[in-house]
């Protein structure tokens, strides 16, 4: 884990850098040059006009909401995370990909950049309402917090370079964008499909490894070889201090169920005081405790304080858990962000080595969609970030599989009803000349 390569400092020589600062006028400059060349290259079409919006919003959360976030008041500037640099890396590998084969079916580049540019905004919108709607009670806070306010909540939620986007989100973004584009350039929906379909596969591969560097999407705990653990700042650290089990118990998931005791780790402190698997706790160091989410609070409470445990138990004599000294790494871990990376980057193989073969298009869409769900769906199972959601007992992420697994019967079957044929008929791989 490496969240912070760097630091862009607030002020460069005097001059601020946020705001109405240096990288304004960076911005300013780049939104000519563009215009500028697309004007050049296309004229002032459609197309054209279709980059204003996107690059005015750009403008406006440099201008005024880039200096409401707190974090550049703490650091004294805007920190590069380990994170955000590999969401770089994996849109630009991506993009390479999709200009490759771009190429070899004869689609002009200027087509791809547009094409990119416009699924790659609503792909990072999508990706983090999804992960906003997810864990919506804590972007909450910041509107009601002493020293909160709308600058703080919108702050917050643009903050991506701590992590914070779910996979699902950006494909159903990155689709409408890709609709739209499809729609305005009169271009085939399916072909267009199956020209980026293996890049997005690269680009989650590439992601995941930011999600290591980040901590988070994290797995459930093992003790297998290639276990990994993280230090004390990390998601999964903080996660496991919550659920109780740097005490040696287990707490649930959901925040509102009544605060049972999941499981005691035999030989643990939890255990040696005589805490039981199903306990109902009643009360943690005289603070009355009628859901689960008071006594993570409470507990998270005493462990950083490093202060025992008096826990009351419904129906029998109470017990004493005695301070626990924070370790400086997690519990070991399962890698699901190294799984994820390697899986992704599999499934964009089977595409690339599917592309030659295929006889419709949408054939590359089709297969994306019945593997990367059942291969989610398995993973969900392994992670131990999410928690259930609308009493299915599976989480968002388990739930979207599913409907997307559903979606990908009806395109096979409308798909494989077409009359064989691509509307990019040049051969992707020619033999060299």
């Amino acid at each position: 884990m490496h969240q912070t390569l760097f630091i862009i400092p607030d002020k460069i020589a005097g001059w601020p850098v946020f705001g109405f600062g240096l990288l304004l006028a960076v911005w300013a400059a780049a939104t000519v040059a563009w215009m500028g060349w697309l004007i050049w290259r296309q004229g002032f079409n459609a197309d054209t006009k279709g980059y204003i919006p996107i690059l005015l919003l750009i403008g406006a959360i440099v201008a005024w909401v880039l200096p409401a976030m707190p974090v550049i008041a703490k650091e004294g500037g805007l920190p590069i995370r380990g994170y955000g640099v590999m969401m770089l890396t994996a849109v630009t590998l991506a993009s390479a990909l999709a200009l490759w084969r771009a190429n070899r079916v004869g689609v002009k580049p200027e087509t791809i950049y547009s094409l990119i540019f416009w699924m790659l905004v609503p792909g990072i919108i999508g990706a983090r309402v999804f992960y906003v709607i997810e864990y919506w009670p804590e972007y909450a806070k910041a509107l009601s917090a002493s020293d909160g306010g709308i600058g703080p909540f919108l702050g917050g939620i643009i903050n991506l370079t701590e992590g914070g986007l779910v996979v699902y989100g950006s494909l159903f973004g990155g689709l409408i964008g890709l609709l739209s584009f499809v729609r305005a350039h009169r271009l085939p929906l399916l072909a267009v499909c199956d020209l980026m379909a293996p890049s997005m596969m690269l680009g989650l591969a590439i992601g995941r490894i930011g999600c290591l560097l980040n901590g988070c999407c994290f797995g459930g705990e093992c003790d297998l070889p290639w276990a990994v653990t993280f230090p004390r700042n990390a998601p999964p650290y903080i996660a496991q201090v919550e659920h109780g089990r740097m005490h040696g118990f287990t707490l649930a998931d959901d925040l509102h169920s009544e605060p049972l005791v999941m499981s005691v780790d035999p030989g643990s402190p939890a255990d040696r005081a005589g805490l039981k698997t199903g306990d109902k706790i009643a009360a943690i160091n005289e603070t009355k405790i009628t859901a689960t989410g008071l006594a993570q609070y409470a507990v998270v409470d005493a462990f950083y304080s490093e202060k025992p445990l008096h826990i009351e138990i419904e129906g029998r004599p109470a017990v004493d858990i005695p301070a626990v000294e924070p370790p400086p790494r997690s519990l070991s871990v399962h890698p699901t962000q190294v799984y994820s990376s390697i899986s992704a980057f599999l499934i964009c193989l089977l595409l690339l080595a599917w592309s030659p073969h295929r006889r419709r298009d949408g054939e590359l869409l089709a297969l994306l969609l019945s593997v990367y769900p059942v291969v989610r769906f398995i993973m969900e199972i392994i992670r131990t970030d999410e928690s259930s959601v609308f009493g299915t007992g599976l989480s968002i992420s388990q739930n979207v599989s599913l409907l997307l697994l559903l979606c990908a019967v009806v395109l096979w079957i409308y798909i494989l009803r077409r009359p064989s044929g691509l509307a990019f008929p040049m051969k992707e791989y020619p033999s060299e000349q």
